[in-house]
């Protein structure tokens, strides 16, 4: 509607412009006359007013046209509005309804599968729990039956060790477990001829050392004894650790003293028991069978040296083993130095069988070269023979058994000449 009211009002200008355009010729044609002028911009004029008038009512008109186009549209969009609204009210309820329906069912299926799912994992989760729980009471079962056995084996070895202690309180008991200890070092790296235990190794006095070690001497019945003693000053060494471990510096000063003055005097009675050159060495060896004591020893200052003045040398477990080791690997060079000269005699006799052996292999080789000879004209010969031989004529199979058989034998070690 509104493209039609623009299309009119264009066409009423457009005649506007035509009539005003034709005014304007014939004003033209007609100026020299000046009542016609008169006439015509009147006429113009007349125009002009007709066609203002003529755009308002048409204005007028399209404004009124549109207003009642735009209420029509109002109107219509208003009711198309209320119906959709409707039919969307509709569509949401049934859709509500729908989607209601939907998660009630999909509640009950869900609820009805978890409660299958939860049956089922009750049944699996209790035998797995049951499986579980009695493997777990099985394994606990067992440790503590371990406990229980280790319990009775710790019971059992601080009875072992109370039992030591007390053992350990008897100084001549201690002295014997430290005995047992060098014979063991002993006996692992020393061959029994290497060592004794209970040698007399001073002419002017009947103590026994426990151990002596042999060394060569000048003369193979006269061997020179190195002699070895374990000393275990328990008492002093508890003390030493106790004063220790309660961080008392005055009782672990006097300890160490104490303990100092027990290994001075036992070094004493060592030298002046068991040291008697040249029966034995110029020195002994006083063994300490505990690592801690013998790291005790070498922590006090002085005592080394003082015990070094009296010809004693102390050794541990680990220091004893490497001297020994040493001392094993020179018995071994002193074992090769004394048997080199009857290695000399039996590299002799090795040489005068080996020329022996020569003048015997010559001869051999001689006999087989003659041998082989012999056999080369035994060869020639028999091929000579078969030459011969090819000319006579060979009897039937049937007569030949009974020919062999009628022949005397020969006796004689000549060859029977070919036949002509």
């Amino acid at each position: 509607m509104l493209d039609g009211l623009t299309w009119l009002l264009g066409l009423s200008a457009v005649a506007s412009v035509l009539a005003a355009g034709f005014a304007l010729l014939a004003w033209r044609r007609a100026a020299d006359q000046a009542a016609a002028s008169e006439l015509a911009r009147q006429a113009l004029q007349q125009a002009l007013r007709d066609l203002r008038s003529e755009l308002q009512q048409t204005i007028h008109q399209s404004v009124q046209t549109q207003s009642d186009a735009q209420d029509r549209l109002a109107l219509n969009l208003t009711r198309q509005l209320h119906e959709l609204t409707a039919l969307n009210d509709r569509r949401q309820h049934e859709l509500r309804a729908t989607v209601d329906q939907r998660l009630r069912e999909l509640h009950t299926d869900n609820a009805q599968r978890l409660e299958a799912m939860r049956m089922t994992v009750d049944e699996k989760l209790h035998a797995t729990l049951e499986q579980r729980l009695g493997e777990s009471f099985k394994l606990v079962s067992d440790r503590l039956e371990a406990v229980h056995q280790g319990l009775g084996d710790m019971q059992r070895l601080a009875a072992g060790v109370g039992d030591l202690q007390r053992v350990l309180t008897n100084v001549k008991v201690r002295g014997t477990w430290g005995e047992v200890q060098l014979g063991m070092l002993l006996e692992q790296v020393l061959s029994p001829t290497q060592y004794q235990s209970n040698v007399k190794t001073n002419p002017l006095s009947d103590e026994l050392v426990e151990f002596a070690i042999r060394l060569p001497g000048q003369a193979s019945d006269q061997p020179v004894w190195l002699p070895i003693d374990a000393k275990f000053p328990k008492e002093d060494y508890e003390r030493l650790l106790d004063a220790q471990d309660r961080a008392d510096a005055d009782a672990v000063k006097q300890a160490g003293h104490q303990l100092a003055r027990s290994i001075e005097l036992e070094a004493k009675r060592i030298a002046s028991k068991y040291i008697s050159p040249p029966s034995t060495t110029d020195f002994a060896l006083m063994f300490l069978p505990s690592e801690g004591l013998y790291a005790e020893v070498l922590r006090r200052p002085g005592l080394l040296d003082r015990l070094q003045a009296l010809r004693i040398n102390i050794a541990g477990p680990s220091s004893l083993a490497a001297l020994l080791n040493s001392l094993q690997m020179g018995f071994r060079t002193l074992a090769i130095e004394q048997r080199s000269s009857e290695v000399w005699k039996v590299l002799g006799v090795v040489k005068s069988e080996f020329n022996k052996f020569g003048a015997s292999l010559a001869s051999v080789k001689k006999t087989l070269e003659t041998a082989s000879n012999k056999l080369g004209q035994t060869e020639q010969r028999t091929r000579v023979m078969l030459r011969n031989l090819q000319q006579v004529e060979a009897l039937p199979a049937e007569g030949e058994p009974g020919l062999l058989t009628d022949m005397p034998p020969d006796d004689s070690d000549e060859p029977t000449p070919p036949a002509a």
